[in-house]
């Protein structure tokens, strides 16, 4: 039996090099200012550039190495069961109005590949929601209703190349694949050249609004702006409440070497657990990405268990030869399923929002950074209200934010309540775990040399306990998906300021 690596690795950011770019040294004054450098960063700094802004993109590690790094990298506009959902809740006009907005977002990725001719691995793929279960017909019937509808094309079969029988499959036409990282690579260069300046390892705290914005990072530097991009997977300048309109999720990926023919296209299942399949060339063979297993974030199973589940299902369904590389990443779901984009509230036009792209980050990444171009250079968008960060709540939107904030307040109260079970004498190298220490609390991991390191377990966000992910060897934050390393640094907002370290022994 084939086993995972140990540790996990995203086979992108394995097989390219991106090149180093330096820290924010001292006070900066452009035109625009871009907080985050993924996708959505890197894409609206490419257009703001090419229309002649003088443009700071600021990353708080390295480029592309966050979320983008740690994509499935399907381009498309097949964003699970979700057009019939957003036909009853936000009506048929909105809803191709989101399907428009995602498809024009293809076209552009497309065209870009074509201009400069980018060797990323692109591929034109149809992509599939299939269904084992006779429960589910009904649902993608629906679906396909509701694309017929929009007009999106696309069918229903009964057949499909996966190598199981499915009940039936809705299939979308002329979807895209592609390397995320070879892609971005192409614009960063683009981005040098025409006179970017890039900034890694540059933390932004926050944004002073009074005359022209100026971000103040954590080394004690400033970029004086007309506008501010916060292009960051969480907003780093929450000013609209923005951990209490969305939920994070975990989810997970195992890549394999399979000894089964390829199967074009990209699938993901109808049914829970989400199994998401796709082949991508490598070293001269074709991997196969198996994603999955989403939960809520510091929520759940041990995270090893959701990769051994992958594992299970690939090892059931194809002839493993491997397992090179196995990683997860973290998205943001908003309250109606749709992302923010815009003016971050509705009386602050300087600084703009892009989060809560769920699943579907290449897509929605690259409609934010067209958006925000139209945004500031005062160009109609027909997308504008859609995605707008201060639209109006529908009632079953302002259910779930209650439900959200509920499981919030239940996991709060849960982690105050609970008292831990081991003691830093328990850990074994490599483990982690909250230990009573002198009848406190404490999160405590022993690496593999046996040193260990203590933090205070009380995330600087909001003040919930965080819990401990054995996957990634991080603290995690069940109430609004702050995570931390094992050494209390911060890795994932909307926390700002590290756990406090206790001590390492």
């Amino acid at each position: 039996m084939q086993q995972l690596p140990q540790k996990s690795e995203s086979y992108w950011l394995k097989t390219l090099a991106l090149p180093n770019f330096p820290k924010l040294e001292k006070n900066e004054d452009v035109d625009i200012a871009v907080v985050g450098g993924g996708i959505t960063g890197v894409t609206a700094s490419f257009l703001l550039a090419k229309e002649g802004f003088r443009v700071a993109l600021l990353e708080t590690n390295s480029l592309l190495k966050g979320t983008t790094g740690h994509t499935t990298a399907k381009v498309t506009a097949q964003h699970g069961l979700i057009y019939d959902e957003l036909i009853q809740n936000i009506g048929l006009e909105k809803a191709q109005l989101y399907y428009e907005a995602n498809q024009r977002a293809l076209d552009f990725i497309k065209s870009l590949v074509n201009e400069f001719h980018i060797d990323c691995d692109f591929s034109i793929e149809d992509a599939y929601i299939y269904a084992e279960d006779e429960k589910s017909l009904p649902i993608l019937e629906k679906e396909y209703e509701a694309y017929d509808k929009i007009g999106i094309k696309g069918k229903l079969v009964s057949e499909t190349p996966l190598p199981f029988k499915v009940k039936s499959a809705l299939v979308m036409d002329r979807q895209f694949q592609f390397h995320p990282l070879k892609y971005l690579q192409k614009l960063v260069e683009e981005l040098q050249r025409l006179g970017v300046k890039i900034y890694e390892n540059t933390t932004a705290l926050e944004v002073e609004l009074n005359g022209r914005p100026k971000v103040l990072t954590k080394e004690g530097f400033s970029v004086t702006s007309d506008f501010v991009l916060s292009c960051s997977h969480f907003p780093f300048h929450d000013k609209g409440f923005y951990f209490a309109r969305m939920y994070p999720e975990r989810s997970y990926v195992v890549a394999s070497l399979v000894e089964n023919p390829v199967i074009k296209g990209m699938y993901i299942s109808a049914e829970d657990p989400v199994r998401s399949l796709r082949f991508t060339p490598y070293n001269g063979e074709h991997l196969l990405l198996i994603g999955g297993d989403h939960h809520k974030t510091g929520q759940g199973v041990s995270t090893e268990q959701h990769y051994e589940n992958l594992k299970q299902f690939t090892e059931h369904t194809f002839k493993v030869k491997s397992f090179p590389f196995r990683w997860s990443a973290q998205d943001f779901t908003t309250l109606d399923k749709l992302p923010y984009i815009g003016h971050i509230t509705s009386k602050e036009n300087r600084l703009l929002v892009a989060t809560g792209y769920r699943k579907w980050g290449m897509t929605s990444g690259t409609l934010a950074g067209l958006l925000f171009k139209d945004l500031i250079m005062g160009q109609e968008n027909p997308y504008r209200d859609i995605f707008t960060p201060s639209r109006f709540e529908s009632f079953q939107t302002v259910k779930q934010f209650f439900q959200t904030n509920l499981d919030v307040a239940k996991h709060f109260i849960q982690g105050k309540m609970e008292k831990p079970s081991k003691t830093i004498e328990d850990l074994k190298p490599e483990e982690g775990a909250i230990v009573d220490v002198d009848g406190e609390k404490r999160g405590a991991y022993r690496d593999a040399n046996g040193k260990v390191y203590m933090v205070e377990p009380t995330c600087t966000h909001l003040g919930c306990e965080v819990e401990w992910n054995a996957a990634e060897r991080t603290w995690d934050c069940p109430c609004h998906g702050s995570r931390f390393h094992y050494k209390g640094d911060v890795l994932e907002g909307p926390a700002e300021k590290p756990l406090k370290r206790i001590s390492e022994t």
